[in-house]
């Protein structure tokens, strides 16, 4: 399965695609310009200036580098991905847009070929994670409830679910080969993967239904109860409470509300409550620093491995 990266800032991210292909048993050849592609010494780095990032993406790959400027170069790119073989003939690329390596030249090579192109946005236009998860609003209710700005997200997640995707796209293409004999083209926007990720999750949904959008949530879980809290040691953790009692709408119940300290506010028999974070989003204060001197801690079991919470803290309570 040939790799193929541009010497040029990329038109698109580049999903960890091959990152997973390795461990599920494909052989992957990186093709790259001479010197190196784009991210080559991309952050972060060891104290000799080596790419941990770039080691992270390419372990395990066999490594070829090419003048794809040249004639010559071109056709040993097309011969490499054209080569005979039940497992040969695919290609995976995000830069796009060149003719000699477009999906009908390497037909004509091989007909059963195989063409995965990552491209940016829906029409082909530039777009990396970081833009396009700030097109889709996200940054709007990331970070701190009390916070007026944006914060846009640290972790690629589109990158990593378009390189599922994509995975999972050039598996689909083999399978439908071995059992027709014939090729597939896949286009594979970065936009796309992320319009139908964040509309499977409703968070699209939730506006064209409703009529209101998300709004910044903190640190608390939405529609249900969670957050973090600080042990008595200055640690830090989460919990999150999935249960009957703890769903997105809160209705009225015989049943008796969970065992923490602040319950959650339940809708009034006439009107249907507006889903919060987490019932804790503006209730339930951190864990308390310590217990006084005459409360007796709770026994907690052998295998915990951090010090739980003071007795005074607004956890759910939990039996020795």
């Amino acid at each position: 399965m040939p790799d193929f990266g541009s010497s040029r800032s990329p038109a698109s991210s580049r999903p960890p695609l091959r990152a997973d292909a390795v461990p599920a048993g494909a052989e992957v050849i990186r093709v790259d310009p001479i010197g190196g592609a784009a991210c080559y010494k991309r952050w972060p780095v060891t104290s000799d200036g080596e790419s941990i990032y770039w080691t992270g993406l390419n372990r395990g790959k066999r490594s070829v580098a090419v003048d794809m400027r040249s004639p010559e170069g071109q056709q040993l790119v097309q011969q490499l991905v054209a080569a005979p073989g039940k497992g040969g003939g695919i290609l995976v690329t995000n830069a796009g847009g060149r003719d000699w390596l477009a999906h009908d030249a390497l037909t004509a090579l091989r007909s059963d070929v195989i063409t995965l192109e990552v491209l940016g946005g829906t029409d082909g236009s530039p777009a990396v994670d970081y833009t396009v998860n700030a097109g889709l609003g996200f940054p709007s209710i990331t970070g701190p409830t009390d916070h007026a700005g944006v914060v846009n997200h640290v972790l690629p997640a589109w990158d990593v679910v378009c390189g599922l995707y994509a995975a999972l796209a050039v598996a689909a293409a083999a399978r439908h080969r071995d059992a027709t004999g014939e090729g597939t083209h896949i286009r594979l926007p970065l936009e796309d993967v992320a319009l139908a990720t964040a509309g499977t999750l409703g968070y699209l949904t939730e506006v064209q239904i409703n009529g209101t959008g998300r709004q910044s949530t903190g640190n608390s879980v939405y529609g249900t109860y969670g957050t973090d809290f600080t042990t008595s040691d200055g640690e830090r953790f989460m919990i999150v409470a999935l249960t009957r009692a703890t769903s997105a709408t809160w209705s009225p119940s015989p049943e008796p509300p969970p065992p923490w300290r602040h319950s959650p506010p339940h809708s009034t028999p006439t009107s249907r409550a507006t889903p919060t974070a987490s019932p804790t989003a503006t209730s339930s204060p951190p864990c308390s620093p310590a217990g006084s001197a005459n409360t007796p801690r709770p026994k907690w079991p052998k295998h915990s491995r951090r010090r739980p919470c003071s007795p005074s803290a607004t956890a759910p309570s939990r039996k020795s």
